[in-house]
């Protein structure tokens, strides 16, 4: 599966953006997708993640409440909505696919196969 995501971009503190991931390739609607991000000089973290189904999502306690992940397996697009913005939010944000088809939503980098190219997320406090 190939992945392309846009939508970063520069917004104020408490500000919001929509993230999106477009998927190209058969096995979207039977993989795990994830949102990962990188600040500056950190290393990539997990941020939400989302069952092949949809029905179950998992975010990282440092967005949980601000941030809602989706997807819409019929246009094979994945979605991050993100609220509340604060300055340590700034990061290259990239969406993954898992790289087992129908297993539960894994956090750790190394279970997903798949990567997009990333988008800039730059939060001004």
């Amino acid at each position: 599966v190939q992945l392309q995501a846009s939508g970063g971009g520069l917004v104020q503190a408490g500000g919001s953006l929509r993230l999106s991931c477009a998927a190209s390739g058969r096995t979207f609607s039977t993989s795990v997708m994830g949102w990962f991000r990188q600040g500056p000089g950190k290393e990539r973290e997990f941020v939400a993640g989302i069952s092949w189904s949809g029905g179950t999502t998992y975010y990282t306690d440092s967005v949980k409440g601000r941030f809602t992940i989706s997807r819409d397996n019929a246009k094979n697009t994945l979605y991050l909505q993100m609220s509340s913005l604060k300055a340590e939010d700034t990061a290259v944000y990239y969406c993954a696919a898992d790289r087992v088809a129908f297993r539960g939503i894994q956090t750790s980098p190394d279970e997903y196969g798949w990567w997009g190219q990333g988008t800039l997320v730059t939060v001004s406090s």
